[in-house]
């Protein structure tokens, strides 16, 4: 990591500091030791991860809207830095030789509530926009009539036909989410540890982040697409691991990236 911090907004303390391309496996290297110093709140999130995509799953099944599913559940990808608020609680008490308790990382956003909701307001709707879409294509392709599970599969992954409908869909998805990580990179972590910072404020740090790291952080928006998409087509068992590991490396990605003072 270079010496050198570029200024968010004139007049203001706030910097950026530019990084090596290879920062992100050291963010989750040290995402992984607090994992191993927090076993049990770290799983813990990752169970409730895994449980709330069964619980998902096992709705939209049940309404028929089987198209859905993978949509919305690539939904962790957008919202995810406001779940997983409490992990990054976990980290920065760790960082500074202090405990933690379980309901102290459940209730971490009563560090800054209003500041940390409206973030998750803002990611919410990216999430909306996205399950909007995905539904707009889906019927564009296929009709009002969803098929049956067995032919969606077949049709969608198997077939020919459905091959544009995935290029496209794919491409949308990944718009949006870069959107959304290039807002929120830093943001949540920034909103949790300086409880007069705002949502302009962060989301400003987040966009100059990516403008002076662009090449670094796209590779960690890749890795936590990896780790995130892996723990999906684990039928939700991987993100029991990858989700906190994950969420832990990126409270070590926002104090590598964002200088206070310098």
């Amino acid at each position: 990591m270079t010496s050198e911090a570029v200024p968010v907004f004139a007049g203001k303390t706030l910097r950026i500091r530019r990084i090596e391309m290879e920062r992100p496996w050291s963010w989750l290297a040290r995402g992984w030791q607090d994992m191993r110093s927090a076993p049990g709140i770290s799983l813990t999130y990752g169970v409730l991860a895994a449980v709330t995509g069964y619980v998902i799953t096992w709705g939209f099944l049940q309404l028929g809207w089987i198209h859905l599913i993978l949509p919305a559940m690539s939904g962790f990808l957008l919202v995810g830095p406001v779940l997983v608020v409490g992990l990054y609680e976990v980290s920065r008490r760790l960082e500074q030789g202090l405990t933690i308790t379980l309901v102290e990382a459940f209730t971490a956003f009563l560090r800054n509530p209003v500041q940390i909701g409206l973030m998750g307001v803002a990611l919410m709707l990216f999430f909306f926009l996205w399950v909007r879409i995905a539904a707009l294509l889906f019927f564009l392709y296929w009709g009002l009539e969803p098929p049956s599970m067995e032919n969606l599969i077949v049709d969608t992954f198997l077939s020919p036909r459905g091959w544009p409908f995935l290029v496209i869909g794919t491409a949308v998805g990944a718009i949006l989410a870069f959107i959304a990580f290039t807002i929120s990179v830093v943001a949540v972590p920034m909103l949790l540890d300086h409880e007069d910072a705002n949502v302009i404020e962060a989301i400003g740090a987040s966009i100059r982040a990516v403008q002076v790291n662009f090449a670094p952080l796209l590779f960690w928006g890749v890795l936590i697409a990896i780790f995130i998409g892996f723990g999906l087509v684990t039928l939700y068992l991987g993100l029991i691991i990858t989700l906190p590991l994950v969420g832990h490396a990126s409270w070590h990605a926002y104090r590598d990236l964002v200088a206070w003072g310098e």
